[in-house]
């Protein structure tokens, strides 16, 4: 066997082993319960509960990262101005900050001894605080992901549509916006799947409050101290939930970069 084969029989052994080490607890996962004991633990007034709340949550804090956050993206796209950059770079800071770091962060700022709350406001451990959190965690990704694809955009097409009479508004709504879309909706996607998982940022600046701000990570932690068979069944919801938007994710070419 020459050395070339033996440097592909290498590096074939070394990426089947690493897809074992990642895929092997995803495969225990599911097979861990019989359909019966999850539907029976589906039942479950906890599973109900955070699964209500996780998804009203998600689905407000990712609508909020949606409406604030593309015009942000647009421009930081569109803006190579230093301080841009450094605005940039501080908008993406939590995504290598630990969420626990970002939880006493908001629990510093929003807090019942917080920087704001000398103005009366005060958000801690609700529901509120719920969506607070997962829009500082899950913003990152939604801008990294709508900075890219307005990037991608060719810039004599606006130049074009300026040209013609359109406002920076106009040509906003009218080219960039339906030519970045389909990044658009897969960073949606990617804010939507990180804020249903979050965890420590929430634990920490909202509690763990049955039906308040017990989200389905919270669930998991909670139900592993009594009936395992119902943090399994949150486990695989949330597996499922992540599976669908890691798919939605690659059905989007623009979003990684494909022509």
């Amino acid at each position: 066997m020459t050395t070339q084969r033996l440097i592909l029989a290498l590096m074939v052994m070394l990426g089947a082993g690493l897809v074992l080490l990642m895929g092997l607890p995803v495969l225990a996962l599911m097979t861990s319960v019989t359909p019966t004991e999850l539907l029976v633990a589906m039942g479950h007034p906890t599973f109900l509960s955070s699964l209500k709340l996780s998804l009203l949550t998600s689905i407000v804090s990712t609508g909020v990262v949606v409406v604030m956050g593309t015009p942000l993206a647009y421009f930081f796209a569109r803006s190579s101005a230093r301080w841009v950059k450094a605005v940039e770079l501080l908008a993406n800071l939590p995504i290598v900050l630990p969420p626990a770091v970002v939880g006493i962060a908001l629990l510093q700022t929003y807090g019942a001894r917080g920087l704001l709350s000398g103005m009366g406001i005060s958000l801690a451990f609700s529901t509120a605080a719920v969506i607070m959190a997962q829009v500082v965690i899950s913003a990152p990704f939604y801008l990294a992901a709508g900075a890219a694809a307005f990037r991608r955009i060719d810039d004599e097409l606006l130049l074009v549509a300026r040209s013609l009479g359109a406002s920076p508004s106009g040509a906003f709504l009218r080219v960039a916006l339906p030519l970045a879309l389909p990044g658009l909706i897969a960073g949606a996607a990617l804010a939507w799947a990180r804020a249903l998982g979050e965890f420590g940022a929430t634990l920490l600046f909202a509690g763990s409050l049955d039906g308040v701000t017990m989200t389905m990570p919270l669930a998991i932690f909670s139900a592993l101290e009594g009936d395992v068979r119902v943090a399994l069944a949150l486990a695989i919801c949330l597996s499922a939930a992540s599976l669908m938007a890691l798919a939605l994710l690659k059905l989007s070419p623009s979003y990684f970069g494909e022509k």
